[in-house]
């Protein structure tokens, strides 16, 4: 199979991943209960499949090849950041209830990666090397990048909201009432 050639297995997974995406796309358009106490799971399931996917096939260790994964991980908390800064999250006046809603362009550019990540995987088996950097540390570049992307944005989103429950505790307090504060 030639390099980059998706096979039919590869197009029953980009089917059922395109299913997904929709679902998610459709639940993510309405408000979604954010719990601050969980928000912490996420960022470490993210960092276990950076950690194991590693692990379990190691790319090259050439200094290309850790620049490339570094460099795509710093670029992931960038983006992650930005993202988590485009979520909206409200605070009920009252209730100090929290939710949140996820920026579609997100969703879709999970997918894309996930779809390079599928191509690059192919390319592996013929040995091939993307600017001079073997596939499979562009492929662990990948995985970086999302995993740097959702620990951020989690991260910017705990911070943000812990503020915004803190702002509406302190305007509770003055003011009962009121509207909701978004942010």
């Amino acid at each position: 199979m030639p390099a980059g050639h998706l096979g039919p297995q590869n197009y029953s997974l980009l089917i059922t991943l395109a299913v997904v995406v929709g679902v998610v796309l459709l639940r993510n358009s309405r408000p979604r209960r954010l719990r601050i106490e969980r928000m912490w799971i996420r960022p470490a399931l993210f960092l276990a499949l950076l950690v194991s996917s590693l692990a379990a096939a190691p790319p090259p260790i050439t200094l290309a090849s850790v620049a490339l994964i570094a460099s795509a991980l710093a670029a992931g908390c960038a983006l992650g950041w930005q993202r988590g800064r485009f979520m909206t999250i409200d605070v009920h006046p009252e209730t100090h209830d929290l939710t949140s809603r996820a920026s579609p362009l997100g969703v879709l550019f999970i997918l894309v990666l996930i779809v390079l990540r599928l191509w690059m995987r192919t390319a592996l088996t013929s040995g091939a090397s993307v600017g001079g950097v073997p596939a499979a540390a562009a492929a662990d570049a990948l995985i970086a990048l999302a995993a740097g992307m959702m620990m951020t944005q989690s991260l910017e989103m705990w911070l943000r909201a812990r503020r915004l429950l803190q702002e509406a505790a302190a305007a509770k307090s003055a003011t009962p009432g009121g509207p909701p504060i978004v942010r």
